[in-house]
Parts: structure tokens; sequence; C-alpha cells
């Protein structure tokens, strides 16, 4: 759910910024001449950047995930509900035909999973013990199919390669306004050049990539709503729409949970803000229209 991607978009922006100070810290800049900027030049170093960063951060996925979470995993399992959860996670790779993902445990009152990883067959899968509180083992079943089926459809490679393609603009966009804002600021001013200069170029392009990544954010919020409709039919074609739409339903019961529980299952469940600009800024779409698309199935 929103934890996968939320981590991978945090660890982007974070990734980018950082290689951004360390480059201009040791002046790697090869867009830069004496005549302004190197278009070119600027694109081919944008993409290197940018798809750097992508990857960088699905490669530390699962690293990330487990660290951020105190996710325990299941190498031995424990109990029973850790041995039906291991074995239900490998029926469903050996019906999928990928590797076996880890699978771990997470402390959290939010009925909540995900899965995350840098291939198919590379994967992490993990739940919250709000989620293993709440639902039964049907709906457990359903979302753990949702889950396996982001790892079938290779959904976090996807997301990295759009995400390397957003980078790439973001870098070269924000440069570019950069430059012209710096260059605007110094006008004819000779004197306003040197080190005042490039503090003010530094400064625009770190602001203007932040300000093009939160638009670059609207796409790939875009993209992960569309996946979950195909996450959620791939996961009625392995244990049955009933499954899935019966966990979707729990989640919609959590409106009905008293206040201090809600707002956290609510977020969980991306079903606040709609109807409204932070919308556009959801990973999932409405919990409503994911029912009925698998009702339509």
């Amino acid at each position: 759910m929103f934890k996968r991607i939320g981590l991978f978009l945090a660890a982007n922006l974070a990734i980018i910024v950082v290689i951004s100070i360390l480059l201009r810290i040791f002046n790697v800049e090869p867009y830069l001449t004496a005549y302004g900027l190197n278009y070119q030049s600027l694109l081919v170093f944008s993409a290197i950047v940018g798809f750097s960063g992508a990857l960088i951060s699905l490669f530390i996925s699962k690293w990330m995930a487990k660290t951020a979470y105190g996710i325990h995993i299941i190498d031995q399992p424990g109990n029973r509900t850790e041995s039906w959860l291991f074995k239900r996670v490998q029926e469903l790779s050996e019906q999928l035909g990928i590797g076996m993902p880890e699978v771990g445990i997470y402390e959290s009152r939010e009925p909540n999973a995900f899965a995350t990883g840098w291939n198919r067959n590379s994967a992490l899968v993990a739940v919250s013990t709000g989620l293993l509180e709440h639902m039964d083992t049907d709906e457990v079943e359903g979302v753990l199919a949702h889950e396996m089926a982001h790892v079938a459809n290779g959904d976090m490679v996807t997301m990295t390669l759009i995400q390397g393609v957003l980078n790439t603009f973001v870098i070269f966009f924000a440069r570019i306004a950069a430059f012209a804002v710096s260059t605007f600021l110094r006008g004819d001013d000779k004197e306003k050049g040197g080190a005042m200069s490039g503090f003010a170029y530094f400064g625009m392009m770190i602001l203007f990539e932040m300000l093009f990544g939160i638009l670059a954010t609207l796409i790939i919020m875009w993209f992960s709503r569309q996946r979950e409709f195909r996450a959620d039919a791939g996961a009625a074609r392995q244990v049955g729409r009933h499954k899935m739409i019966d966990a979707l339903r729990k989640l919609q019961s959590a409106q009905h949970l008293p206040p201090d529980a809600r707002g956290k299952a609510l977020a969980t469940a991306k079903i606040s803000g709609y109807g409204s600009v932070m919308a556009l800024f959801s990973s999932h779409p409405p919990l409503e229209k994911r029912i009925s698309a698998l009702q339509k199935l």
C-alpha cells in the first residue's frame, strides 16, 4: 500500500538532493560553459543523475522497509499465524511462477501490507499486526494475493523506470530555471557574479528540484492508482474476487472506528481527501471504485 510508495519517493528525492549537493561541492557541472548552458550535455547529465537516484532507491528498498518499520522476517515460523502466512505466500509465489519473497510482520495498529524489492524474484511482503488482528484469513489472503500481484507485475521496476524519466526532466528543467533566475538577478552587474551568483544558482536549483519534484509526484501517483486496479484484478484471479472485495470492505469499516484509530486507518486506506486537490496526490483509488471494478470482472 502507501508505505511502499512513500518510502520509494522519499528515498528518491533525498538521494537526488544529496547527489546534486555533492556534484555542486565538487564542481561537477559539465553543462555549464562560458556561453551559458549546453543543453545536450545537461540532458545527458540529468539522465545519469536521475536514473541513479531511482535505481539506488529501488536497490535499497527492502533494507529501507526493514529498517523503517522494524519488520520481523519469518525465517522459521514460530506460531500458527506465521506458519499460515508463510505457507500461503509460498503457494501464491508458486502459482505466479516467481521466486519466494521474504515474508515479514511489523507492529502497527493500522491494517496494512506492502511488497517491495528490486525484482520479482527477490521481493519482500510484509503485513502489519493490525491487519492480522482485524481481518479473517480469507480477507488476509486477498491482501496477500494483491501484494503478490504487485510483485509478479514488476510494479516496482516499472515505477523505477518512470521515476528515472521524471527525475531526468526535473533535474533538466530545474537547472534551466535556476540558471535563468540567477542570471536575471545578476543582471549586467558583473560585481554580483562569482560566489554570490553561484550561491543564488545553487539555492534556486534545489528549490526548483523540489517544486518540479512535487509535479512529478502527481504523475507517479496517477500511475500508482492505475496499478492498484491491476493488482486487485490479479488477486481476484488467484484467490477469487470475493476475498479481495471483503478485504476492501473491511478497510471501509475503518470509518466507524474510534477517532484515535480512525485517522490512521483511513490514511492507510487512502480514502480521505477525495473530492479535493489532495486526491491527485493519493497513491490509491477510492475503495468504492476498487470494489466496483472488482464486481465488474
